[in-house]
């Protein structure tokens, strides 16, 4: 039993040793010549002569025309036409790179291209920790994808996800629009980019700007969120959650959306909203409200849908189903609207063909101006369109105008047509056409009630003082007489086609929506924030593999996670580097006249190697 335990015991303390031993095998190597050189004791000097100098470790290839190699510190540092190669998947070149193969941390500068399937980073220097399979850089770099080019102060690339994270003055080029935003997240396989923090995408005719935003830079199409908006040359589209379509030049918005006519000076809220650039149109549902300003007052017009569409001196305004329109001095309902901004003319119209039943004709189209309503099949509405002040007004057959009587009763006047009238917003006469008739409510200059007078006419001018009926005046086959009130039947006290609307009567704007129930919105999937990666680089506990070794040229302080730094020390000069090669190509001839180096790998794996460097420039 002391022997097992023992056992265990051993066992448990050899466990770091042997998993150490495992993390820090040895790096494969060889090169046409090696020389040991006093400059680095402890190392060989590895040179090219015909064939580049090559590293194998764990799955990384390395060729380089010069290296200072520890091989018993399992480090090597490289120079000159430095290629990596890990895998089939990630490709790098660079002026000068170091590699530690006990922490497997890799660090190259000069001119660095990293090349993956689909994109290609480029920076003057690029760190790589292969335990991680994550690259980083804080030098400043650039991503090229067929999506467009990614510029960046600070890089990190997930080797697994295939994806790249920019972070501090992002900006993604493509010919078709630019992209700036604090962060960037990249999937080089499907080119999908997530924005985080304010960022815009500019284009020659659209700016998106949202807060956070998805965009699928092969497909053209994005998702934003979050303060999301879109602005065209002439109008701007916000909404909780914002869809857009660069190939077709659609967008929609989802939630609480505005669209503003930035020219027109209108806006159309609502909940749901489609728009159309090619077309310059608009479509708005769920809530949907069209506002425009009208002689420094708002008219208000809300339908189940409205549409949009036009260039701005010839846009047209369409509402459709339970329209109902309010301005502080008139109010208004019909099954449907059209405006035509630039002639001033507005039509409510009654969509529903046939006679007018007790079902449907709260559905005709209604019109309240101070004390009177107006109802017909369809009312024409004509504004100034300079001074934007309403001009007149035009009721097409079964035209009805009711005004309550102050104390009792409805005064009413009906015909096929009516003509009204306007002076400074208000109505002032009204002419009605063919078949009238009247019931009005006579009163003497006290207000005494001295009579109802009912009367048929080929036509009828009424005039209005103080938005009340002041004088009638009759033409051409008169019919009808004054009846005191107690000898007029209360039975005949409303012409055919009476209906008093006056609890439908907008008094407010929040009256729009008055008896609708609040629309059913649709849950926006909102955009994750970005997981919590940690920094790239770790702190290393007492005990830890040093990502560095003592001879590379980095320095502690260099792995500290910082802002933009582009370690202008470690910035490998040509001109240093044909030196150094010089310098070591001296070294080996001196060396060959003492003695023949005996290669420190079997030729065969010379060979072999060299066959994968010739495969590999030729795939490069």
């Amino acid at each position: 039993m002391k022997k097992i335990i023992l056992f265990l015991v051993l066992a448990t303390l050899c466990i770091p040793s042997l998993v150490k031993a495992q993390e820090a095998k040895e790096i494969d190597y060889s090169a046409d010549r090696n020389i040991q050189d006093e400059k680095y004791p402890g190392a060989f000097v590895l040179s090219k002569v015909e064939n580049q100098v090559y590293f194998k470790h764990e799955g990384i290839e390395v060729w380089c025309d010069l290296a200072i190699h520890y091989k018993e510190e399992n480090f090597f540092r490289a120079f000159g036409n430095v290629r990596m190669q890990q895998g089939d998947t990630v490709k790098l070149n660079s002026s000068y790179a170091e590699y530690n193969g006990n922490s497997q941390f890799a660090f190259a500068s000069g001119d660095v291209v990293m090349k993956r399937p689909q994109t290609t980073l480029e920076s003057d220097s690029l760190f790589f920790d292969r335990l991680k399979q994550q690259a980083y850089y804080r030098s400043g770099g650039k991503v090229i994808d067929t999506g467009g080019v990614i510029t960046s102060n600070i890089g990190r690339y997930y080797m697994e996800q295939d994806k790249y994270s920019f972070v501090s003055d992002v900006v993604l080029t493509n010919p078709e629009y630019v992209i700036n935003s604090e962060q960037l997240d990249f999937y080089g396989k499907t080119g999908h980019a997530y924005l985080y923090g304010p960022s815009t995408i500019k284009s020659e005719t659209s700016t998106v700007y949202c807060e956070r935003g998805f965009y699928d830079t092969r497909g053209d199409t994005g998702y934003f969120v979050k303060n999301s908006r879109i602005d065209y040359n002439n109008r701007t589209v916000k909404g909780d959650s914002l869809y857009f379509n660069r190939n077709t030049n659609f967008a929609s918005a989802t939630n609480n959306i505005r669209v503003i006519d930035t020219i027109n000076k209108s806006v159309v809220t609502g909940h749901y909203a489609e728009v159309f650039r090619d077309k310059d149109s608009v479509f708005i549902t769920k809530r949907a409200v069209a506002a425009s300003v009208q002689d420094n007052d708002s008219l208000f017009i809300h339908g189940d849908t409205i549409m949009i569409t036009g260039k701005p001196e010839k846009r047209i305004i369409r509402g459709f189903y339970d329209v109902r329109l309010f301005k502080s001095d008139m109010s208004g309902k019909s099954d449907s609207v059209h405006i035509n901004q630039e002639t001033g003319l507005t039509k409510m119209i009654n969509l529903n063909s046939g006679p007018v039943s007790s079902v449907d004709k709260k559905r005709s189209p209604v019109l309240w101006s101070g004390l009177s309503q107006m109802t017909g099949d369809t009312i024409h509405l004509q504004s100034n369109t300079k001074t934007e002040q309403l001009d007149s007004m035009r009721v097409f057959n079964n035209a009805f105008l009711i005004q309550k009587d102050t104390i009792e009763g409805y005064n009413q006047v009906k015909g096929m047509d009516l003509v009204g009238l306007f002076e400074d917003n208000e109505l002032y006469q009204v002419d009605i056409n063919k078949n009238t008739e009247t019931l009005y409510y006579s009163r003497n200059n006290d207000q005494e009630l001295i009579g109802i007078n009912k009367t048929l006419s080929s036509s009828i001018k009424i005039l209005f003082e103080n938005r009340e009926i002041q004088d009638i005046y009759y033409y051409q086959n008169v019919d009808g007489n004054l009846t005191p009130e107690e000898d007029f039947p209360l039975n005949v006290r409303e012409l055919i086609g009476f209906n008093w609307r006056g609890d439908e009567r907008l008094l407010s704007k929040e009256d729009l929506f008055k008896g609708k129930p609040e629309p059913e919105l649709v849950k926006i999937e909102g955009i994750a924030l970005p997981e919590e990666e940690g920094e790239f680089f770790d702190e290393r506990e007492e005990g830890d593999e040093m990502l560095l070794n003592d001879k590379s040229r980095l320095k502690p302080e260099d792995l500290q996670n910082k802002v933009k730094d582009s370690i202008p020390q470690l910035k490998e000069s040509p001109q240093i580097i044909k030196e150094k090669a010089e310098e070591a190509k001296k070294t080996v001839k001196d060396s060959i006249s003492k003695k023949v180096p005996t290669p420190l790998i079997k030729p065969e794996n010379s060979q072999k190697d060299n066959k994968n460097e010739a495969e590999d420039d030729e795939g490069n």
